[in-house]
C-alpha cells in the first residue's frame, strides 16, 4: 500500500507526539486538501476522471493520502456525512466535497478539491484538551501545548520547505523520497517476516471511508461505517 505518508520523518514524529498523549484528550480533527488541477488534466487523460477507471475524483485520486493520515493518527472512523459536487471540471466524478467525520474519540471535517484555484498546501489540524498541532504537506509548522518540550519538533525551520511542495498545484511528483521509503520499508518486511507500516488491511480501511462519504453523498443521508475495530 502505498501510502507514503506514514514513513515522512514529521508525520512519524506527529504520530508518536499523538500516540503518547501529548495533545491530551483528542477533539478536533481537520483535514483540507484545496488543490487546483486545469481542465486538461482531465481532458488530456483517457481515466482521470472516469468513474469505471478513475474510481472516483478528488477524494480517491487526491484525498486519499489524508483519509489514510486521519486514520493513522486518530483511529476509526464511526459515522460520515458528505456532500461530493462536481463543481468546476466536465467529470464523471466530484471535484470537490465536503465531509462531517465522527471518530471513535473526535469530531472532525475532510475538505478535499481538485476546484481550488490556484492550489494551496495540504493541511491538517489536531485539536486535543492539552493544544494543537498543525501539520501542512509533510511538515509540522504549528506545535501549540499547554505543557512544552525539549522534545517537541521545531515548526519555523520547516515554513519554508512545506511551502515548496507543489502538489497542490501539479500532479508530477517531483520528489520520490517518500515512495522509496515506503518500497524499501514493504522489502524489509518481506526480509524480515514483518510487517510493513501499512499493509492491505490498513489499506482497506482507507478505502471504506471513502465509499462510505460517497454513498453520505448519494443518498444525502448518515453512513455507519459497518466494520469499526
Amino acid at each position: 500500500m502505498c501510502f507514503q505518508d506514514r514513513v515522512a520523518t514529521e508525520i512519524v514524529r506527529l504520530k508518536q507526539l499523538v500516540d503518547a498523549g501529548r495533545i491530551g484528550k483528542p477533539i478536533l480533527v481537520s483535514g483540507k486538501v484545496k488543490w487546483y488541477r486545469p481542465p486538461e488534466y482531465y481532458t488530456d487523460s483517457r481515466w482521470r476522471g472516469s468513474s469505471t477507471l478513475d474510481g472516483g475524483g478528488a477524494l480517491m485520486n487526491q484525498g486519499v493520502h489524508t483519509v489514510d493520515l486521519l486514520l493513522w493518527l486518530m483511529g476509526d472512523v464511526v459515522r460520515v456525512n458528505a456532500k461530493a459536487i462536481t463543481a468546476l471540471h466536465k467529470i464523471e466524478v466530484e471535484d470537490t466535497v465536503v465531509t462531517t467525520l465522527q471518530f471513535a474519540r473526535a469530531i472532525g471535517t475532510l475538505e478535499a478539491a481538485t476546484s481550488a484555484y490556484p492550489g494551496y498546501r495540504r493541511r491538517v489540524e489536531l485539536t486535543g484538551s492539552e493544544g494543537t498541532i498543525i501539520l501542512e504537506d509533510n511538515q509540522i509548522v504549528a506545535v501549540d501545548l499547554r505543557i512544552p518540550g525539549e522534545d517537541l519538533p521545531s515548526p519555523h525551520d520547516n515554513l519554508k520547505e512545506a511551502s515548496t511542495n507543489p502538489s497542490a498545484t501539479s500532479p508530477v511528483v517531483s520528489d520520490v523520497g517518500g515512495h522509496r521509503k515506503i518500497l524499501e520499508d514493504f522489502i524489509r518486511a518481506i526480509e524480515t517476516d514483518g510487517k510493513p507500516a501499512c499493509d492491505g488491511y490498513e489499506g482497506r480501511r482507507s478505502v471504506e471511508l471513502v465509499q462510505a462519504i460517497y454513498e453520505s453523498s448519494r443518498t444525502g443521508e448518515s453512513v455507519t461505517l459497518a466494520n469499526v475495530t
